[in-house]
């Protein structure tokens, strides 16, 4: 047969076609120059199937598809729009072959629509690909391919199947020596992701061939020849890619063997491989042969183009990875195939062993390795429902259920390598003994197994979630869960087995596997009593008693407790990668003893002890009672070892990031194990599984067909009766434990009742008026690790929110002290606490709706969610009730606080509380809320700096970093004291403003018990640490119920009198109200006045400002260096910039005085009076030196001096302005030009912003910042003995929340600033200037400090950047606070400007790396900063103090947040606790 025919294919057919070929295609050019006359035409009979098209993509002909289309790297510098369609492999050998993959498939189907000219029907616009094409591209390829076949008339776009093939190019691998982090392999694969992500969202029934990129290896011998492939390929010169092309193909491959491309049955994704091992061929004369390529040594001529799609196409039809063909460049073409009649369809995943079972590759990716071939014959059912489970067959199964911890809940499962966070997410789909996702060949569960017996299997869990989602439905396992508590779990599945209607519960046979012990075993050195071998095994005897006694017809795999101690080679092993400080914080009692060490022995001896008391409660028959009950031990897994890699070294992909719980390549080996088990014998069951090589899948055989039972293997159990009776117990009592005499209180009041009638006023409420409470805020509310066991620091992540101080219900106040406790003793039916332990979804929290890690731009989303729960819940009347709600918020925003000092600013943190309350006020009737003030944190320092104490000073480092870091006395404590401080000013400030007593039966009351708070000191001295959980920063039990007692007495105490410091240690009782003072105590029945309310405070006369600094003299001697330059030593003063350095405006009170520049109130320059009436940067300085040269007065240009600044100006007009300047500065009589010191203020690119969409390149970033370095160069040059600010640029898209009804708002705003006023909310336009706006930042930055303008001791550049994060000022009513603005709501009246001269010169002050980057609009005389002694000069570059110094073995701020989180993920995933 002619090579160039596709096998089976007829010579009569192929005569015909090639006459009618030759007539409609004439000639075709070769990439190398050769021409071949006419094509050759392929033919194949597809069999007796039948033509209609098929809803699969499983079962697709070629004849079905109707589209082909094409993305990614064209892989020619030829369009296929102009290229032919059919090539000759060689010039002699008179063959020739179809010359792309639409010519193929025209054959089949001749109504196909390619995306080739020469394929006749067709439409260009489905050919996206590109020349060179980047993954980056791949998205917009994918999304503008989409918009084509949707919009396309040729096709039907819903019905007809589509093939569309992704080229992936070697461009990313040329890039990634230039830029890593970009083009790493997992980037570049997420880019990919998102292409394959659109089509499979958007595109009904497509195939997708994704063509692997090459090995970029290959190309190395030709890097060194005169091709463009030097050019742009660099990571081929720099010789750097030794095992790129591995990293970016495996991750390749795990993403198309995940099976997320094949959730639905109209669409997948298959990987082509071919290009892995190309080979380029080498002439007679060891040259390489590049006729299959373009010059630049990669892309492919016509010839190779046809030569790659024959291959490709003999691809999609091969079912085995094995057996693909490489692509090759020889003389002769590949031998193109046909469909068969057993091999019909285009090759899919899951359409792999249609008709024969194909064997499984034993080395595909880990994905892969999931997946199984069930080829056992013996399938089916007995005859009739069997009565005895010794004659039960897999078929006979209907319900499969699970109980255990995170092993079962499958934790970190289907997690990414390294993704350490993801490990909290409980993959149930994916669980070796439930889990039921995808099928057997891609997913190996039991559950998928069984069902290749009985499809019809139910119980199952699917995809992710907790055990109380839908999805999990009889896999109640629970993360973190020991075997005390398998007894819940059961009598939560036996009750879910009796309701759903699915079960037929006395009649259908189930299958329950029962797996426990591993965090027994990691806690056992805590707390050897309670997790005694006797205890363990007296849970899952409990557990066990209840199935027996409850569930009929059930066959119970109890899998006995791993063998533990191989996890240590995970964590000894260095060369392996794995989280070791998280393996050893959730297993400490695995990993921690050493070697040969007696705690060791003691570990090894229990993991037994584990197994045999296990195996002997088995074998005592006490569950052999029954003829349709049995429990039988499955014990592959007691003496499991690490599996390991072709190196030697644990394999590391049988487990998930945290190389604790299992992979999904675990969790198949786990299912492949368990399942051998069934079938073996009682007695020869397999106790040392290696995981090391794939596990058959065994088969029950005709002589055998049931799973295995003692009484079907004919084994007979030893005789353990003195040990263990065979009596099971119907029920059991679970005692509480005895609380502490010290949590509880006594409350001595007389009168607790209510008032006559349910009053009005807030102002007469007693406490037994209180109906409902509620609470907002974070981890302390939560109750996080409140009941933790000492020592026990993962126990911190249980929430237990019934002992909360102000929300909590467990117990009764004789026993637990908390605010709900004390109100009940007055009402009784009091309804909102929380109560046990839980996240928010749990049904104990009620109205406690806060949640760990809270911050407080959280704190209204909590709100919103409390008062809808309020308004919806049956048992409160929301119009009628009294509230009592308490909000407490602030730790985490101090411990994040020097991460970003503006977002967590004192003036955000009131505004965010302020949105809270202004929620509650506008929606809430009949509420007292406790504003509780954030606590002093300072004092929590000593519990880290006690190095004597066990306290995991890692771990305070993480959860607190900014407050715990900084030395002692250092800069950077200060910050963070002033900060705390700030935070509580704040909301006495946002309390004291009267704003929450509008409403008579509404008011919200500052509880200060927390603002001074002193940690309990021992005798010794030394901080008493069983006031804190095991973390030493969350609070226990002892200081919850301290806390109680000290709110409930601040909320009896009037306001104005309240106790503001917390004595932990003090014998606090509690109060009572009195007969004259009944209720609980607000502002207007404490006859206070609010500060803010007062009617005597006066609006202030001026925007002036106090300054009175001890360190107020020049240098002894006029200084040559500007690092040593005091405030004093400045002579002149001088600024540049546009119509905000003007004073425009400042002062008009109608829209005529606009035009007037106000130069004396301008504040990097103006004059005019003096510092206590206005506040401008020359009024400071004349407070150093009264006799400071250069600052402007009054109004207009000829009172500027040296204010060189123009109205409209742009970053262009600066060289001018520069020259300008110091021509002014060189004829001045009133300086020495040469010997005097100079302060120059320089301001610009408000303008350029504003005008940037009319000229976008004009007024682009790099332009932006070229003329401020022409300016500055300038300056440098000739400017002798200067300091210059340089005001970084705010954030321009704030103005636009400005509105007024004033005439000049309406009228000049979007005249004045177009680019950014004018575009609507989210637009295009304004997400682009948003970005324009931060690169101006970011450039400039780059520019300053860059060091070029730090080369002489007699000038500097500093760049004050306290406008970097600019916050529009807020009035009252949440509205910008329009008196910072001029008549025309954009420029700064008088008063803006007083602010801006306050944050520069504040600026000046603060040391590089520490300045602030915010604006604080709050009026205050007092805000300017004074030089000190310690540091009395104008900070510069050198003189700033340094970072502070990381400690040994410590992690920077960035590291210590991410660890933070992933901390409390791994902790959370071992303890069951999820954080909301």
């Amino acid at each position: 047969m002619d090579i160039s025919v596709l096998k089976e294919g007829s010579a009569e057919d192929l005569t015909e076609r090639k006459q009618v070929g030759q007539k409609e295609n004439g000639i075709n050019q070769l990439g190398d120059g050769k021409s071949f006359a006419g094509p050759a035409l392929l033919a194949c009979s597809e069999g007796t199937l039948p033509s209609s098209p098929s809803d699969s993509v499983h079962t697709l002909i070629p004849s079905h598809i109707k589209v082909l289309a094409m993305m990614g790297d064209s892989l020619t510098v030829e369009s296929t729009q102009h290229s032919g369609h059919l090539t000759s492999i060689d010039e002699h050998s008179g063959t020739r072959m179809p010359g792309s993959l639409p010519d193929i498939f025209k054959l089949f189907n001749p109504d196909l629509v390619g995306y080739s000219p020469s394929n006749g029907r067709h439409d260009s616009s489905f050919d996206q690909s590109a020349l060179r094409a980047k993954a980056d591209e791949l998205p917009g390829q994918a999304q503008k391919l989409v918009a084509s076949l949707k919009s396309s008339t040729l096709i039907n776009f819903q019905k007809d199947w589509k093939l569309i093939t992704v080229y992936l190019g070697i461009a990313d691998l040329c890039a990634y020596c230039t830029n890593q982090k970009h083009d790493s392999p997992e980037n570049v694969t997420l880019r990919i992701k998102e292409a394959l992500d659109i089509l499979q969202r958007e595109v009904p029934r497509a195939l997708v061939n994704l063509v692997e990129m090459p090995d970029i290896n290959i190309l190395h011998p030709l890097a060194d020849r005169d091709t463009e492939l030097r050019d742009w390929c660099q990571c081929l010169v720099k010789r750097e890619s030794a095992d790129m092309s591995v990293d970016y193909q495996k991750l390749l491959e795990e993403l198309v063997y995940s099976g997320v491309y094949d959730r639905s049955n109209d669409f997948t994704v298959i990987l082509q491989p071919f290009l892995r091992n190309m080979e380029i061929p080498l002439t007679a004369n060891g040259k390489p042969n590049l006729s299959c390529f373009t010059h630049d040594g990669f892309h492919f001529t016509a010839k190779g183009q046809a030569l790659l799609a024959g291959i490709l196409w003999n691809n999609m039809l091969q079912p085995n990875d094995d057996r693909k063909e490489a692509f090759e460049c020889t003389t002769t073409s590949p031998q193109l195939h046909c469909p068969y009649d057993q091999r019909p369809y285009l090759y899919t995943y899951k359409n792999r062993s249609y008709r024969n079972s194909l064997k499984v590759e034993a080395e595909m990716a880990s994905r892969m390795d999931s997946g199984s071939v069930v080829t056992c014959t013996e399938r089916d059912a007995s005859n009739a429902v069997p009565v005895s489970v010794h004659q039960l067959r897999p078929a006979d199964i209907k319900v499969i259920g699970a109980v255990g911890d995170s092993v079962t809940s499958a934790n970190g499962a289907g997690s990414k390598p390294n993704n350490l966070l993801d490990v909290l997410t409980q993959y149930r789909g994916l669980s070796w003994s439930i889990g039921g996702d995808a099928n057997v060949t891609t997913v190996t569960t039991l559950t998928n197994v069984l069902r290749e017996f009985n499809p019809s299997l139910v119980g199952h869990s699917t995809g992710t979630g907790r055990q109380d989602t839908p999805q999990s439905f009889l896999n109640q396992a629970v993360a973190g869960a020991t075997a005390a508590e398998l007894l819940v779990q059961v009598q939560k599945l036996v009750k879910l087995m009796k309701n759903d209607s699915r079960i037929n519960f006395q009649e259908d046979w189930k299958i329950i596997t029962l797996f426990i012990g591993g965090n027994d075993l990691c806690k056992f050195c805590q707390n050897p009593d309670e997790y005694s071998p006797d205890n363990f095994v007296n849970g899952i005897q409990q557990a066990l008693d209840v199935l027996h006694s409850e569930v009929p017809r059930a066959f119970v795999n109890l899998v006995t407790v791993l063998h533990i101690l191989p996890l240590r080679e995970l964590f000894a092993d260095t060369r392996v990668k794995c989280p070791r400080f998280f393996l050893k914080l959730i297993c400490e009692c695995v990993i921690d003893p050493q070697d040969n060490s007696t705690q060791l022995e003691k570990l090894r001896l229990l993991n037994r002890k584990y197994q045999e008391r296990t195996r002997m409660l088995v074998e005592s028959g006490r569950y052999d009672t029954k003829e349709d009950f049995t429990v039988v031990i499955q014990p592959f897994l007691e003496n499991i070892e690490i599996p390991r890699d072709k190196d030697g070294l644990p394999d590391r992909t049988y487990f998930s990031p945290d190389c604790f719980h299992f992979s999904l390549k675990g969790h198949s080996q786990a299912a492949r194990g368990l399942w051998k088990n069934l079938l073996e014998p009682v007695g020869r069951k397999t106790a040392d599984q290696t995981f090391d090589v794939r596990i058959p899948i065994s088969c029950p055989s005709k002589e055998q067909p049931y799973l295995r039972t003692y009484r079907n293997s004919n084994y007979t159990y030893p005789n353990n009766s003195e040990l263990l009776t065979s009596e099971a117990p119907m029920t059991f009592e679970i005692s509480p434990v005895p609380s502490d005499k010290v949590f509880g209180s006594k409350l001595l009041c007389k009168d607790k009742s209510p008032s006559i009638s349910i009053p009005k006023s807030v102002h007469s409420l007693r406490p037994a008026d209180v109906k409902v409470i509620g609470a907002v805020g974070d981890s302390l509310t939560a109750g996080n690790g409140i009941g933790s066991k000492p020592n026990d620091v993962l126990g911190v992540l249980t929430q237990y929110r019934g002992l909360s101080f102000s929300i909590g219900g467990d117990e009764t106040l004789r026993s637990s002290t908390t605010l709900p406790n004390i109100l009940r003793e007055f009402n009784p039916s009091l309804t909102g606490f929380s109560t046990g332990k839980g996240n928010l979804e749990s049904p104990g929290t009620f109205l406690n709706q806060a949640f760990p890690g809270a911050l407080a731009v959280e704190l209204p989303g909590q709100v919103r969610r409390l008062v809808d729960i309020m308004k919806n819940h049956s048992k409160i009347d929301f119009q009628k009730d009294w509230k009592i709600i308490n909000l407490f918020i602030g730790g985490n925003d101090i411990c994040n606080y020097c991460t970003d000092s503006a977002y967590f600013s004192a003036v955000n943190f009131a505004r965010r509380i302020e949105e809270a309350l202004d929620i509650l006020l506008e929606e809430v009737p009949r509420a007292f809320v406790n504003l509780i003030e954030v606590l002093q944190l300072i004092p929590l320092r000593r519990l880290y700096e006690d190095t004597q104490l066990r306290c995991p000073r890692a771990l305070v480092r993480m959860l607190c970093y900014c407050m715990v870091e900084p030395a002692e006395n250092s800069p950077e404590l200060q910050m963070m004291t002033e900060a705390n401080t700030a935070y509580q000013r704040s909301t006495q400030k946002l309390v004291e403003s009267g704003k929450y007593d509008a409403r008579e039966d509404f008011t919200v009351v500052l509880q200060p018990f927390l603002r001074h708070v002193e940690i309990p000191i021992l005798e010794n001295g030394r901080p008493d640490i069983s006031f804190f959980a095991p973390d030493c920063f969350h609070l226990n039990r002892k200081f919850h119920t301290q806390m109680s007692r000290a709110l409930w007495n601040n909320m009896l105490q009037p306001v104005g009198k309240k106790s503001s410091f917390q004595d932990v240690t003090a014998n606090i009782s509690l109060s009572c109200p009195s007969q004259d003072q009944p209720f609980l105590r607000t502002s207007k029945n404490s006859n206070y006045i609010h500060p803010g309310s007062d009617p005597t405070i006066k609006p202030p006369k001026n925007w002036g400002s106090d300054l009175s600094c001890s360190e107020t003299e020049p240098s002894e001697t006029v200084p040559t260096s500007v690092h040593k330059l005091r405030p004093a030593d400045i002579k002149v003063i001088a600024a540049m910039g546009d119509s905000l350095s003007v004073g425009f405006g400042a002062k008009a009170k109608y829209l005529f005085q606009l035009q007037t520049q106000y130069q004396g109130v301008a504040w990097s320059i103006g004059g005019d009076q003096s510092l206590e009436v206005v506040t401008t940067l020359p009024n400071i300085l004349k407070k150093f030196n009264p006799n400071i040269h250069g600052f402007s007065t009054g109004t207009g240009k000829k009172n500027s001096k040296f204010n060189v600044a123009i109205p409209g100006s742009k970053a262009n007009d600066m060289p001018k302005q520069a020259q300008t300047l110091i021509q002014l500065l060189k004829d001045s009589s009133e300086i020495n030009f040469q010997q005097d010191w100079k302060v120059i203020t320089l301001f610009i690119g408000g303008n350029d912003l504003c005008d940037y969409c009319m000229a976008k390149e004009k007024y682009s970033a790099d332009n932006y910042v070229k003329h401020i370095e022409e300016a500055l160069d300038i300056l440098h040059k000739q400017v002798p003995r200067a300091f210059i600010n340089i005001m970084q640029l705010y954030e321009t898209i704030g103005i636009r929340r400005i509105k007024s009804n004033k005439i000049g708002c309406a009228v000049k705003q979007k005249t004045i600033c177009p680019c950014i006023l004018n575009p609507r909310e989210n637009s295009p336009e304004l997400h682009e200037i948003a970005r324009i706006n931060r690169d101006y930042q970011t450039k400039l930055s780059a520019l300053i400090y860059s060091g070029k303008y730090n080369t002489d001791d007699e000038f500097t550049v500093v760049l004050q950047p306290y406008f970097t994060n600019t916050i529009i000022p807020l009035n009252k009513t949440g509205q910008p606070d329009l008196s910072f603005f001029s008549v025309d709501c954009f420029h700064c009246s008088e008063r803006g400007h007083a602010e801006m001269a306050i944050g520069l010169w504040n600026n000046m002050l603060e040391p590089i790396g520490h300045k602030q980057n915010y604006n604080n609009f709050t009026h205050d005389r007092t805000k300017l900063k004074c030089p000190s002694s310690e540091a009395p000069y104008l900070f510069t570059w050198r003189n700033s103090v340094a970072e502070p110094a990381p400690t040994t073995g410590g992690v920077s701020r960035g590291e210590g947040r991410v660890w933070f989180v992933v901390l409390i993920t791994v902790g959370a995933v071992t303890l069951g606790q999820h954080w909301s």
